[in-house]
């Protein structure tokens, strides 16, 4: 039995097997009536006391049958089509079978003896009808049906085969093998009418379901009806906001919300339909793309809010310069314009005019704001076929403008493109530098005035790349807009400081190390300082960190923070390139250093006013108690006029260019 057939009910099972068996009875009964009174009334008994004997037995088969019939028809007349309980039922049959079925084995064994051959076979005959027609019969109730066959068959079965005289040994073997028989065919058709009783159950089960699911899908209609019904009924307003909404996804999937300008996807899908124009038409055009310059000086120092604004007041002038649909955002601070049937001229034409008007001052919440713009042209077809590459070319040509001079326009050529291609192979062959061994740090000594000793050296970073060295001022620009210059940064730090704690020289002299921008904003700096210092027994002392002014126009209180975090640990700063940035002078007195380095360009600058600023650096210096140290120095006239002008400390071709370590340790052997 599997589990869907246990999920049938129990109850419903059994008042099936008590209809079948009770039903299928009356024949039953009035043949064992007829079969049991041919038995003793046919054969002539030679002994009335036999005769007595059978008819005794015959009377209580008689009481027993009548009684399961009268019970029978109180079943059919009462019960029948209801759900009555049906085990005391079966329980008043199953007796009544017991009771008959005895009767027939008690009448076996007690009349076996006194049987001729021809009543022996007789009943033999009678008793396996019988057993047969109660196989098919009681073929329900497995048990009923055992024992019934079992009671007609087996004692006279036995009786002939244990009989002395052995005549009816065959007769009894011929018994137990039908008996054999008819008991296995009736255990098969129990199992049968079991599981047609089970199918039966499950049909009428899902017949119900079936009922219950047609009233539900019934009322499902109806609710579909109606609700069918209310939906007829604001179709035509549904249609309304449908296209309404698609309208707003459309404008929010093309357009910018704040400037209200196409924005990346609204302005390529815009271009695209333009050049499939202009190429129909072989035709040419212009993108601009357009950068503005301080705009995150005003986010960073005003804030977004008034950044908002700002953007807002730009995007506005510069539609007066395009048609509609013909400008957008492409993010940020960045925008891009498209000229239809422009040529180079127009295009530089419209760019400067759009340069003109950012220039001019912005007053948003009492603040005045004065921006400008860089801007990289890339013309149709000449510079590409596709929307993406032309904004990638207006794109690159404006970042490139943007590294010569900001706030100019310039349009894009192929030298600029293959420029930018040289610089990215650069760029990913640099990302390898450290691994491949290309990297090398050399040392010019810093000579000190008064002693004519070397007071410190210089880290200078050098690169060799494919048997060329690529100059510092190409690669050193390039490590840190990759993001690459702290990691070149730590190496150059660590390469340095175990070359000075292998010299053995007469004096102690110290190591300058330059630090970029990217290196005193990356947070794990003050850790890889401390770990190369310990891993070499330096002495900060002996460590100088040559930072350039400009880095302290980029968060004032940020740098001046890590600075006093490095000064804290007895480490020296020299402020490097001191004179050339815009901020230097308002800047220095909040930033803790020991050492201003004038630029170069001052001492080949031979002029008054180069002279002035020399002098007004050392006299600063003095007042802020610290060193100066002159680079560039490369003739002997050059040294004697700074050393008179007062500076502590000098640098240049004119002592030594810059070495690697093992020639510096000879320099240094052959002059001291």
């Amino acid at each position: 039995m599997n589990i869907e057939q246990e999920s049938i009910s129990q109850i419903e099972i059994e008042r099936d097997t008590t209809d079948m068996l009770i039903g299928n009875s009356f024949i039953g009964f009035l043949m064992t009536m007829f079969a049991f009174s041919g038995l003793l009334f046919f054969f002539e008994s030679d002994s009335p006391s036999i005769f007595a004997q059978k008819f005794q037995v015959w009377m209580v088969m008689m009481g027993v049958l009548i009684a399961r019939l009268l019970d029978a028809i109180y079943w059919r007349i009462k019960l029948v089509g209801t759900n009555y309980n049906p085990r005391p039922v079966l329980i008043r049959f199953s007796i009544g079978l017991f009771t008959t079925g005895s009767i027939w084995g008690l009448y076996s064994i007690l009349l076996y003896p006194t049987m001729a051959t021809v009543e022996l076979a007789a009943t033999m005959v009678v008793l396996s009808a019988m057993s047969g027609g109660a196989g098919t019969v009681l073929s329900p109730n497995k048990y009923l049906v055992g024992f019934y066959t079992t009671a007609l068959l087996i004692p006279m079965s036995l009786c002939a085969i244990l009989d002395k005289n052995g005549e009816f040994f065959v007769l009894g073997v011929l018994g137990l093998v039908f008996w054999f028989g008819i008991f296995t065919s009736a255990f098969r058709y129990h199992q049968f009418f079991i599981n047609t009783l089970y199918i039966k159950a499950k049909n009428n089960k899902l017949m119900e379901q079936m009922k219950i699911e047609r009233n539900e899908t019934e009322k499902v209609n109806q609710l579909l009806i109606a609700s069918n019904q209310k939906l007829d009924a604001s179709n035509l307003n549904l249609e309304a906001e449908v296209e309404r909404r698609t309208a707003e996804l459309y404008r929010l999937s093309n357009r910018d919300p704040l400037t209200d300008l196409p924005n990346r996807n609204g302005f390529l899908k815009h271009l695209n339909n333009l050049l499939d124009t202009t190429r129909a038409l072989d035709n040419s055009l212009a993108v601009l793309f357009i950068d503005l310059d301080g705009f995150k000086q005003v986010n960073d120092s005003l804030g977004h809010k008034i950044g908002d604004i700002v953007l807002a007041e730009i995007a506005k002038r510069l539609r007066n310069y395009t048609e509609d649909n013909h400008l957008g955002r492409w993010g940020g601070d960045e925008f891009v314009a498209v000229i239809p049937y422009a040529n180079i001229d127009t295009a530089k034409a419209v760019a400067h005019a759009m340069r003109s008007g950012v220039t001019i001052p912005i007053l948003a919440d009492d603040n005045q704001i004065t921006l400008d713009a860089t801007i990289g042209i890339a013309m149709f077809p000449s510079h590409g076929d596709a929307a993406l590459d032309l904004i990638q070319h207006a794109d690159l040509t404006m970042y490139d403008q943007k590294r010569k001079q900001r706030g100019s326009v310039s349009v894009f050529n192929e030298a600029l493109h293959a420029e930018i291609k040289i610089e990215q192979k650069q760029c990913e062959r640099l990302r390898t530098a450290i691994e491949n061994g290309e990297l090398s740090v050399f040392y010019q000594p810093i000579i000190d005035v008064n002693t004519n000793t070397v007071f410190t050296v210089e880290a200078l970073l050098r690169w060799k790349c494919e048997d060329d060295y690529i100059s510092p001022a190409v690669f050193i620009p390039l490590a840190e807009r990759s993001g690459l210059m702290p990691e070149i940064g730590a190496w150059v730090l660590n390469r340095a400081l175990i070359d000075l704690s292998h010299w053995s020289f007469g004096n102690e002299i110290s190591m300058s190390v330059n630090v970029s921008v990217a290196q005193m904003l990356d947070d794990g700096f003050s850790k890889i300082l401390d770990s190369a210092l310990k891993s070499t027994q330096i002495a900060p002392t002996q460590l100088h960190l040559e930072i350039t002014e400009s880095v302290f126009a980029i968060d004032k209180k940020l740098i001046g923070e890590r600075v006093s975090e490095l000064v804290d640990r007895n480490v020296k700063i020299s402020i490097d390139d001191f004179g050339t940035g815009y901020s230097s002078l308002s800047r220095l007195q909040s930033i803790p250093f020991d050492f201003i380095k004038i630029d170069r360009s001052f001492i080949q600058n031979r002029t008054e006013e180069s002279d002035t600023i020399i002098r007004a650096t050392i006299l600063m210096a003095k007042e802020f108690g610290c060193k100066t140290i002159a680079e560039g120095i490369e003739t002997a006239e050059q040294k004697a006029h700074v050393s008179a002008l007062g500076a502590d400390y000098l640098q240049g071709f004119y002592y030594a260019k810059p070495m690697d370590a093992n020639n510096l340790i000879s320099w240094y052997n052959e002059n001291y």
